[in-house]
């Protein structure tokens, strides 16, 4: 007899179905899993062994044969140690394999027989609800499987109440989705005294979902204010909550099962290696800009990343997704960010102070800043000097205006584009592209003479013509305006890299 559990194996955000099958026949005594198994699915035969144990079973004294079908598929984790078992149960009679037909199962065995929690189950949830099944999965995992909308799920939290259920002597309550964790506020944009310019280009990064580069002395605030965008960005919809929480379940930090409306915010160190920022490793993990989709990716210090790293991010930045290749696999992460950079404009920091700057300036900043490739500085929309605060400002009073208000700004801008992109593929005007933006994004005469001009002068690259035509199209939007004029070209403009900042 050959018993057949369904179980699934994990290709970026991709679930493919497996198909466990488990064969006892009389032979010389032993357990071999085939497969492409790794070493934590070959490891499982001694996990499931164990936790029939604390079950008082034992395996027969036969010949057991584990098969993972499709066998050239690749099968990583320990998330096939439930199905195995409830493969081997149900060849040895203990329980009724046509039961576990309607289920895909996933789960991590302890050696008492305990059900633990495994990477990508909401994943494997909404594969099962796609595939018309229930799901089997651990207990602590059952409020995270439940977002997969309705589905038989049967969370247990140890092997002897899941086969009491199977059985009937017991039943599992249907789990449910735990609480929606609301997006939070942050620091504010009132505690920021001065940098107003800084303050108008955050609130354009955030309305059109652009890149930013900050550039300015130690202190002048470059962190906080990076800080204080999630809190003027619009909460995540419900369908990019989902996605967001698809990256967060396959990494393994969905905790509690909580999908966030938070938007995501992640600072890598700048020792973070190439497979540590865009994914990779021996499993091709998602890497930071994978875990920041939807949301904001912040490098400090950007020129002390190694170059390479930093290239890396190109492909990312132009497409919004990644691809990880390796010999054994191809997998594809979605890496639709935002871009906020913050850098000295010398290795000291002084560069425009003559009090302080370094007896090498200006070639100092030059060798400084060049470490930064002219490619991936072409792909940020705004780049701005943030200059030091002085000590009159921080005697001024708080500002009149805060995240709230800006934020209320923002909320108005991303609304006008949401009705503007409905039923396409973009989100945002930082994402519009080709025939969209010829029409959506065209100046009138004096604007489109400005735009011809400023291009000439500053040698603009098509990528940074079209840059620019993204950014004024979302100053129109916050100005609620339909059209773009001179001054939105112009303040757009303002923005560009012209040469060494400082």
């Amino acid at each position: 007899m050959v018993a057949h559990v369904s179980t699934v194996a994990f290709l970026g955000l991709e679930a493919r179905s497996v198909d466990v099958q488990v064969q006892v026949i009389n032979g010389t005594v032993g357990f071999t899993i085939v497969g492409l198994p790794d070493k934590a699915v070959s490891e499982s035969k001694e996990r499931v062994r164990a936790a029939l144990a604390s079950l008082a079973l034992a395996f027969p004294p036969k010949r057991i044969t584990v098969n993972l079908s499709p066998a050239d598929l690749p099968k990583e984790g320990s998330h096939y140690d439930l199905p195995i078992a409830l493969g081997l149960m149900a060849a040895m009679g203990l329980i009724d394999a046509e039961s576990l037909a309607a289920y895909i199962a996933v789960g991590e065995l302890g050696l008492d027989g305990r059900i633990t929690a495994v990477p990508g189950v909401l994943l494997a949830a909404l594969h099962a609800s796609g595939q018309d099944l229930g799901l089997i999965c651990p207990g602590s995992q059952g409020s995270e499987a439940a977002w997969a909308g309705r589905i038989d799920v049967l969370a247990a939290p140890d092997l002897i109440t899941l086969v009491n259920h199977l059985k009937g002597s017991q039943l599992l309550a249907p789990p449910k989705p735990a609480e929606m964790i609301k997006a939070s506020t942050g620091p504010d944009l009132a505690d920021i005294k001065g940098q107003e310019s800084a303050k108008r280009a955050l609130e354009v990064t955030a309305a059109g979902g652009h890149n930013l580069l900050m550039c300015g002395p130690p202190g002048s605030g470059k962190s906080m204010l990076a800080a204080c965008l999630p809190g003027i960005l619009p909460a995540l919809t419900p369908s990019e909550a989902l996605e967001v929480s698809m990256v967060a379940s396959i990494a393994g930090t969905l905790t509690d099962g909580r999908i966030s409306q938070r938007r995501p915010f992640m600072q890598p160190h700048h020792s973070a290696s190439m497979a540590a920022l865009v994914g990779g490793g021996i499993k091709a993990r998602p890497g930071e800009v994978s875990m920041a989709h939807l949301g904001i990716l912040f490098l400090d210090e950007l020129p002390e990343f190694q170059r390479a790293v930093l290239d890396s991010l190109r492909q990312p930045l132009e497409t919004g997704q990644v691809v990880v290749a390796r010999a054994n696999a191809h997998v594809t992460y979605p890496a639709r960010v935002q871009l906020v950079a913050a850098m000295n404009p010398c290795r000291c920091g002084h560069l425009a102070d003559a009090a302080l700057a370094c007896a090498r300036a200006p070639r100092c900043a030059q060798e400084y800043q060049s470490r930064i490739s002219g490619p991936l500085l072409d792909r940020i929309d705004l780049h701005i000097e943030v200059s030091a605060v002085s000590a009159a400002d921080l005697t001024l009073p708080p500002p009149a205006e805060g995240s709230a208000q800006v934020a209320a700004r923002v909320a108005a801008a991303r609304d006008i584009q949401n009705k503007r992109y409905e039923g396409t593929t973009c989100r945002t005007n930082a994402e519009a592209d080709g025939k969209v933006l010829e029409a959506i994004a065209t100046p009138d005469d004096a604007g489109r003479r400005l735009l011809t001009q400023a291009a000439d002068a500053m040698k603009l690259s098509a990528r940074g013509y079209t840059r620019v035509l993204r950014v004024a199209r979302t100053l129109a939007d916050l100005a609620g305006q339909d059209n773009i004029s001179r001054i939105h070209i112009a303040e757009a403009l303002s923005y560009r890299r012209t040469g060494v900042v400082g």
